[in-house]
């Protein structure tokens, strides 16, 4: 039997126990609006990550990444859906919408398992099916709670899903990954600060030096959990590396209903149910491919 290493499933648990308290945080940014925020998200985490690969010498690596126009093309529309994430989930936080977004990285799982199908031509087992069939039930039931789809929580499940499939495409170190995404961002996103500025839009600068610092330090709080979670990744088995990830979005909705005292009527609440529901059966069908294919007699 296989012996997991601890070490690595405490960076797997510190990297997800991280993002699931990134609503806190985000919160602490406020007066300052999402775009703002975004901005100096991506800015900071260019300045932080390229600190990063100066000090591990791996700007060989960036290159290397970069060298061919397919990888490059790619890498780019990676970095154009991280922004997308990045800046739903800011929004969604701070306009008080933290169950909503809760429920996109409950999704997510299953948008992955549905884009290995639609891009890779996977085969899903019976199963399997049941599980995206109850998502999308519980898709429906929750537009029916909101009167609308649930945009953001679809805009992150969608975006975050599409992003892990282009780096799988694209395999790139978590690290190097980050910078070159940040430096195909950070004209835009300097741009936009610029412009919030000479509008008197901006509050970086304008609150308080705790407000300003906490600004600077996104760029940490975004890497920090990535490489966490790129170590985990090399020394955890998939398998359970997924089960992880459920740590996030428990947190997070918890977070929501405990902390922000955000309302979860019962037609919202049987959706999420339905959720659940799906990702048990998801899980459970899982685990046991899992455990059949460790007892199985080698060949």
């Amino acid at each position: 039997m296989t012996v997991t290493p601890r070490r690595g499933i405490s960076y797997g648990v510190a990297a997800y126990l991280l993002w699931g308290l990134f609503p806190l945080y985000w919160t602490l940014l406020e007066p300052a609006g999402s775009l703002e925020i975004l901005g100096h998200r991506i800015a900071w985490s260019l300045v932080f990550t390229a600190v990063i690969v100066a000090v591990r010498r791996q700007w060989a690596a960036v290159r290397s990444a970069v060298r061919t126009r397919r990888t490059a093309l790619i890498l780019v529309a990676a970095a154009l859906l991280i922004s997308v994430n990045w800046g739903t989930y800011i929004y969604g936080v701070n306009s008080g919408q933290v169950v909503e977004t809760s429920l996109g990285y409950f999704i997510n799982p299953l948008v992955s398992v549905a884009l290995g199908v639609l891009v890779f031509g996977e085969r899903l087992r019976a199963i399997q099916w049941v599980a995206v069939g109850l998502a999308a039930v519980a898709v429906a039931v929750l537009t029916v709670d909101y009167g609308r789809p649930p945009f953001i929580a679809l805009a992150l499940a969608f975006s975050f899903g599409f992003y892990g499939l282009l780096k799988k495409l694209a395999p790139v170190g978590a690290t190097e990954g980050l910078v070159i995404e940040s430096a195909v961002l950070v004209v835009p996103a300097v741009g936009l600060l610029v412009l919030l500025h000479a509008r008197g839009d901006a509050a970086f600068g304008e609150v308080s030096a705790t407000h300003t610092g906490l600004m600077v330090l996104s760029g940490i709080v975004t890497a920090v959990p990535l490489m966490f979670f790129a170590a985990a990744a090399r020394r955890v088995p998939l398998t359970q590396l997924g089960l992880l990830q459920y740590l996030a979005p428990v947190m997070q909705f918890a977070l929501g209903l405990l902390v922000f005292r955000e309302p979860l009527p019962p037609g919202r609440l049987v959706g999420f149910a339905l959720v659940w529901l799906a990702l048990a059966v998801f899980t459970a069908d899982l685990l046991r491919r899992n455990r059949r294919e460790l007892v199985a007699p080698a060949i």
